[in-house]
């Protein structure tokens, strides 16, 4: 295992010069992000010798929140680092270059040291984007799902592991508590029908989860446009934040993105088409005997993963929550819940 750090105050240049094997004499560090479950940092490095190749920045990601906040969370912390030091090697989505990572024993602390993306800048959930963008997100994904479709030694990764009865029994309590304290912060701000989806999807929601399990795939998980860094041309699109990666239904990604990263009326009219693009990618990237009709309907099904994750996200995070991240959680379920209701979703469980 390697060197794992409690805080950013001891990520200083000789720690750095070990974990990378480079001759870093000086750091400079400035907090950036807003995530909510982890905290980022830029390092600025300087070197006691030209070295070609080595970064002149980075991206330090570290745990966030006091020890109670992340023993919560410690799972989404084991996913993260395993995700970069595991599989990220073995799928094509375009992700952040991993230079080091570690992870302590209890999953409570790690450090992961990434490739700096600017100047590409993150989508902004609550702007919601244009179908163009969608298209170059959606084909991204295909990236991450393709090149492991129903591949069997997947499951040889623990923090991966599918969901059984117990884990869905288990997800359908935390999602159903956290929807008793979602509708009291945010329930003046929804549509009536809009509380009423997030309740019926607690009552549905340990079926979903284990309802068709096949095709299964590498799966985000959170796959939304503030995990997205867009090049200016928007031809290069960049995930991050893989607290959540799991063994899972594909299309569960493509419906949350679409779910929630477009406006409503946007989706109606686009989601076929933008569907086709992502099914066109796998095909392209060697997915076989899945006809465009089974991803639509596998689609359709997906569509619970919005308020799912909305939902728990809002409640568990270890952020402390502000105007910005009540806006985007309250403009996710209500296009979430509206995706919901339009494909019938919890009619096909």
């Amino acid at each position: 295992m390697g060197t794992v750090v409690e805080g950013i105050d001891e990520v200083t240049a000789g720690w750095l010069a070990g974990v990378l094997g480079l001759p870093v004499t000086g750091v400079t560090i400035e907090e950036i992000g807003t995530g909510q479950i982890g905290r980022s940092f830029r390092l600025v490095l300087r070197y006691g010798a030209v070295v070609p190749g080595a970064p002149e920045t980075l991206v330090a990601k570290l745990a966030g929140g006091d020890g109670d906040a992340r023993r919560r969370v410690a799972q989404g912390y084991r996913k993260e680092v395993g995700f970069y030091l595991e599989l990220a090697a073995t799928v094509s989505v375009r992700t952040p270059t991993c230079w080091y990572g570690a992870i302590s024993d209890d999953a409570t602390s790690f450090v992961l040291l990434l490739e700096d993306l600017a100047p590409r800048q993150p989508g902004m959930q609550i702007d919601a984007c244009a179908p163009a963008r969608a298209v170059a997100a959606l084909r991204n994904l295909a990236g991450l799902h393709a090149p492991r479709w129903n591949d069997e030694r997947l499951r040889g990764h623990d923090f991966l592991s599918p969901i059984d009865d117990a884990g869905a029994r288990f997800l359908g309590d935390i999602y159903r508590d956290a929807a008793v304290g979602f509708v009291e912060r945010y329930g003046d701000r929804l549509d009536r029908s809009d509380v009423q989806t997030v309740r019926e999807v607690g009552d549905a929601v340990v079926a979903w989860l284990l309802a068709r399990p096949a095709p299964f795939a590498v799966v985000h998980g959170d796959y939304r446009l503030d995990n997205l860094m867009f090049s200016p041309s928007d031809d290069d699109v960049v995930a991050l934040d893989w607290q959540t990666v799991t063994l899972a239904p594909p299309l569960r990604d493509v419906a949350y993105f679409l779910g929630t990263a477009l406006e409503i009326d946007v989706r109606r009219d686009e989601e076929r088409r933008l569907v086709s693009a992502y099914h066109e990618e796998l095909v392209a990237q060697g997915v076989a005997d899945y006809p465009l009709g089974a991803c639509f309907e596998d689609y359709r099904v997906g569509h619970l993963q919005g308020p799912f994750i909305t939902v728990v996200g809002a409640i568990y995070a270890t952020a402390t929550p502000t105007e910005a991240s009540d806006d985007m959680f309250v403009s996710m379920a209500r296009r979430s819940c509206a995706a919901v209701r339009d494909h019938g979703s919890l009619d096909l469980i």
